[in-house]
């Protein structure tokens, strides 16, 4: 990792961009203790952690600090950093976390295919217990399947497992090289559905099918991403987000021992609006609806992944 010295200018935000909401509102739904935030990112500080030269996006700062902050505020006990692309394959703002974290936090990391064994027994120990794959293309110029398949293959041995970051309509040309990793799969964002295609579509079944056959986890994450009608509560009720409901409650309902829940803060590449973390923490009981699945979405599943010697 290289540091910028005091001389060297820091980068401007990428026009447009959208900083993370200051001041969260107080979640009228409290999380069970011991919850796992397992998706969110740090973003540098820029002087401290730079910015990958190749990045497609300029952010504002968001670092470990304002993520254990929210933490608090929200209720959340542990928390999984997963790396920014905006990072590149340097992963200490992720790892700088991990550590503060005092063994609240695992890490998911960024590796290229000539990473050696060294490196990767040394993110081991620090806590990174899994890579991230992007096949979102306004994120990422390529993803090299032979490159992908060599990392996926290097890490095996860790028992770590690959974290899939795809568009939907993407997943029928990529099905068949994500089912021959060998590595266990967890899936962003329940895949990006097309919410406004009916939830028991051919789209998300195939989706669905898919996580079955690969014994995948899949994060229930991001309405604030998918979502059509938006943030606007109704009725003056904390709610938001009511298109994304139904795809929620039926990865629940599917698969009640492999879903997974985050925030994604500090909610990268948002372009129409910064969502309410405290909202988003307010979305949990509308797709788990009973405490048996609250539990599992939020405690026991995430536990079972990335602190499987720990009892809950």
């Amino acid at each position: 990792m290289s540091t910028p010295s005091a001389r060297t200018p820091l980068a401007p935000k990428t026009p447009g961009w959208l900083d993370w909401y200051q001041n969260p509102s107080e979640p009228a739904f409290r999380l069970p203790p011991g919850t796992v935030d397992t998706h969110c990112h740090v973003f540098g500080p820029q002087a401290e952690f730079p910015f990958a030269p190749e990045r497609k996006y300029t952010p504002c700062d968001g670092g470990k600090d304002e993520l254990f902050a929210l933490r608090d505020h929200l209720g959340v006990a542990r928390n999984v950093v997963v790396q920014a692309t905006c990072h590149g394959a340097d992963n200490g703002a992720m790892l700088d976390a991990v550590r503060a974290a005092g063994g609240r936090a695992r890490g998911i990391a960024t590796v290229r295919p000539d990473i050696d064994e060294r490196e990767l027994l040394a993110l081991d120990a620090a806590g990174v217990r899994g890579v991230r794959f992007n096949f979102v293309r306004r994120l990422v110029d390529t993803s090299p399947e032979d490159e992908l398949r060599t990392i996926a293959k290097r890490i095996a041995p860790l028992g770590w497992h690959v974290v899939l970051y795809f568009e939907s309509v993407d997943l029928p040309e990529l099905e068949g090289f994500f089912g021959s990793l060998p590595t266990p799969l967890v899936v962003d964002h329940m895949g990006r559905p097309d919410v406004t295609r009916p939830v028991d579509g051919p789209e998300f079944t195939r989706f669905l099918r898919f996580v079955e056959a690969n014994d995948a986890w899949v994060k229930v994450t991001c309405p604030e991403r998918l979502s059509v009608t938006g943030p606007a509560a109704l009725n003056g009720e904390r709610r938001a987000y009511d298109d994304v409901v139904p795809f929620g409650r039926r990865v629940l309902r599917e698969f009640p021992d492999r879903v997974l829940w985050g925030t994604d803060w500090p909610h990268p590449n948002l372009t129409d609006h910064m969502p309410d973390d405290g909202l988003l923490v307010d979305h949990v009981p509308r797709v788990a609806v009973t405490e048996e699945q609250r539990h599992r979405l939020l405690v026991a599943n995430p536990m079972r992944l990335y602190w499987p010697d720990e009892q809950v």
